[in-house]
């Protein structure tokens, strides 16, 4: 812990799906956010930790800016807008392309307001013509004066040293946050719940997924190295309860599969898993659930 006397505090900041969490479980070398091709996976602030040499990074992963239609949409508004200002800069990822949404200009103009350094990030550079960046640059330099430009490839790995390079300028002097073997804050039953609802946006299509959360019920390490854990699936209609288990039980048992492996990949220990449905009618506008599932205030 000696040897490290610099930390930068990151907001990493972005509309749905320009791959945040990609970039960030990709620079931690670790997967502390779980990724899907469906909008808002995110619900949280989730912190990846990565420590090179004398410099701590914290970044701070955050929901996809968009218009909320419940009371957890405007929960993760509200994640995204707290996490903008108490931050050493702003990491903004965007695609490579040239028009700028209202969820860009919303963000830009919270940057603004909290008078922090900016870095733009231009992600997905491996499915655009690197002669079309230049307009991306240009479009967004008339709109704000950024530290720095770094086009990036968080799939493939490209830019993102000098992304680092970037980020390094903004570290102050002082302590390490955390250990540096630390690679998230998140406790193992939390990243647990968030691989299992992983696999249920990837095996669900439509507005299931977006109406499920995981609670976990149980979770027993035994003395012969096998982890227990029992997780309950909520979801808001019992039409989605059927659909979740599916025809005798088979769409419960392909999550529960996949869940359980990668829980054994990310924890590095055997689980045996246990997944229950039950529906909680409308959780998503009720405040009580909410604070049930961990989507509560993080400011």
């Amino acid at each position: 812990m000696s040897e490290i006397t610099k930390t930068a505090i990151l907001s990493v900041v972005g509309r749905p799906n320009v791959g945040k969490s990609t970039l960030v479980n990709r620079l931690v070398g670790f997967k502390v956010a779980i990724v899907s091709s469906k909008p808002q996976t995110t619900r949280t602030r989730i912190t990846g930790v990565l420590t090179q040499e004398d410099c701590q990074f914290v970044f701070l992963d955050t929901p996809g800016l968009h218009k909320p239609r419940s009371r957890l949409g405007d929960f993760m508004v509200k994640v995204v807008t707290d996490t903008v200002a108490a931050v050493d800069a702003a990491v903004l990822v965007v695609e490579p392309v040239p028009q700028i949404g209202p969820a860009e200009e919303a963000l830009l103009g919270q940057i603004k307001e909290a008078e922090i350094p900016a870095v733009l990030v231009i992600n997905k550079i491996d499915t655009a013509p690197h002669e079309s960046l230049l307009e991306v640059i240009a479009a967004y330099a008339a709109r704000h004066d950024f530290d720095a430009v770094v086009p990036v490839s968080a799939r493939t790995g490209e830019g993102l040293d000098a992304l680092l390079g970037e980020l390094k300028t903004f570290a102050l002097e002082g302590p390490a946050l955390f250990p540096e073997d630390m690679v998230s804050d998140q406790p193992e039953r939390q990243i647990a719940a968030e691989i299992i609802r992983e696999k249920l946006l990837y095996y669900l299509d439509r507005e299931v997924p977006h109406g499920v959360a995981v609670g976990i019920e149980r979770w027993n390490e035994r003395s012969d190295g096998l982890t227990e854990v029992n997780a309950t699936i909520y979801c808001e209609k019992a039409s989605h309860k059927g659909i979740i288990i599916g025809k005798n039980g088979e769409m419960l048992k392909r999550i529960g599969k996949a869940a359980r492996i990668d829980m054994e990949k990310n924890f590095d220990r055997r689980i045996f898993l246990e997944l229950w449905v039950k529906v909680k009618e409308d959780w998503r506008n009720n405040t009580y659930q909410m604070r049930n599932f961990g989507y509560e205030s993080q400011s």
